[in-house]
């Protein structure tokens, strides 16, 4: 633990004591500790508990740490989760936002030579307006465009020559089938993307989707934009050495990985598997000390990649309220996507419906074809199969003709549960 990083904790640590009601409440009999190394001994902060203060003590809650009239930003979570969050941000965590944003955005290769259309929702959500300002920050000229009017985000980009998009993984699906319906001789490659830079779902760690997007689009798809909205909008993005995700807020953040059901801290090491907690080490508005992000991550490398950077590299499982367990095996959508992107009969949309309680005998699961095939005999069998020998778990697949599920300018959900 770096000597900057422990004086950056005892700053915020007492900043903390003094302004936050909700710290000095949880905190109570427990001493905060002099070095991050030793924050373990505290208590651990999660999304139920700022609900609960935010109901309490609208609209921030009382883990708000400043005056009311020092937020210069307000925005609100998706909501996909639970109930939708509202986030103040001070002018400094704007700037603070904004700078590793752009970290991020430029690792994963945008710079002055791009023009990048945002196609992220700006109805308040951080994806919007604060993604746009971290892709700003990288000299890239930015087409704030939005979600919804498809035909009109196609046409933008063959006018202007736009050859960056920046959206999520799953958004490409609704340009396609628009470019097919009103585009009629227009191939995806022939829009002239070289670059997509993708946030805000999983997935793209599979291989098979990337090589997928390559093949259909025409350019390289990278990770950009992992972030905990709560926490920060954004802080680790690939490069373009490697894959994995790399943590680029080491400054301004600390990382802890816990036990996912006990709560117990877990080395930080390469190899090792848990769920992400994070601490800001620099927050006026809503500081939050080791808050459980209920994303579970893979730690793959702790030394320094060949790019430069030296921060820890990681790949997303999944969220563990998306995790489904059969007959004791932790599964989650990314695991599935793996094996569905392995079959070109499959669109590699797929839904986990779930509508028992657990326990799980067997995994309800519903792939939709993709354009042009049609079930054929040995399909089924042989996804079952694959899906058997690779998850660990009997899957009951239902195969769906193409265009089922429909297509999403926003989140894809990928888990149902009707049983709650």
């Amino acid at each position: 633990m770096s000597n900057v990083n422990n004086t950056l904790w005892q700053r915020q640590r007492d900043y903390v004591l003094e302004h936050s009601a909700f710290y000095q409440r949880l905190w109570q009999g427990t001493a905060p500790p002099e070095n991050l190394s030793d924050i373990a001994a505290l208590p651990l902060t999660d999304k139920a508990m700022l609900r609960e203060s935010q109901a309490t003590f609208p609209p921030y809650g009382d883990y708000l740490a400043s005056s009311p009239q020092k937020i210069a930003r307000m925005h609100r979570t998706s909501g996909t989760t639970g109930q939708a969050m509202n986030l103040a941000l001070s002018r400094r965590d704007c700037e603070v936002t904004e700078e590793v944003g752009g970290r991020c955005q430029s690792l994963a290769g945008l710079n002055d030579s791009h023009t990048v259309i945002h196609c992220l929702n700006y109805q308040m959500w951080m994806g919007g307006l604060t993604d746009h300002l971290t892709l700003e920050r990288t000299g890239a000229t930015v087409v704030p465009f939005g979600v919804g009017n498809t035909e009109l985000l196609i046409r933008t980009i063959l006018d202007i020559g736009v050859n960056a998009i920046s959206c999520t993984p799953s958004y490409p699906a609704v340009i396609l089938q628009t470019l097919t319906e009103k585009f009629p001789g227009v191939a995806p490659d022939e829009l002239g993307l070289k670059l997509g830079l993708f946030g805000g779902e999983a997935g793209l760690d599979d291989n098979a989707l990337r090589n997928r997007i390559r093949e259909t689009w025409g350019l390289e798809p990278r990770n950009a934009n992992y972030g905990v909205s709560d926490v920060f909008c954004n802080f680790a993005a690939q490069c373009t050495l490697d894959s994995r995700l790399h943590f680029m807020a080491s400054d301004v953040m600390h990382a802890e990985l816990i036990d996912p059901q006990t709560g117990q801290s877990l080395a930080m090491s390469a190899g090792n598997q848990g769920e992400l907690v994070l601490t800001h080490l620099e927050r006026e508005c809503q500081p939050l000390v080791r808050f459980r992000t209920g994303d579970i991550i893979a730690v793959d490398e702790t030394q320094p990649c060949e790019c430069g950077h030296s921060g820890m590299r990681f790949r997303v499982i999944g969220r563990s309220d998306d995790m489904v367990v059969v007959r004791g095996i932790n599964v989650f959508p990314t695991m599935v996507s793996e094996v569905a992107s392995t079959f070109k009969q499959l669109s590699g949309d797929f839904r986990i419906v779930l509508d028992s309680k657990p326990p799980h005998d067997v995994l309800p699961l519903a792939l939709e074809l993709a354009p042009g095939f049609v079930e054929t005999v040995d399909l089924r069998p042989r996804v079952t199969v694959k899906i058997k020998r690779t998850l660990g778990v009997t899957a009951q697949i239902e195969l769906v003709p193409h265009g089922s599920f429909g297509v999403t300018e926003g989140k894809t959900r990928r888990v149902i549960r009707t049983n709650t």
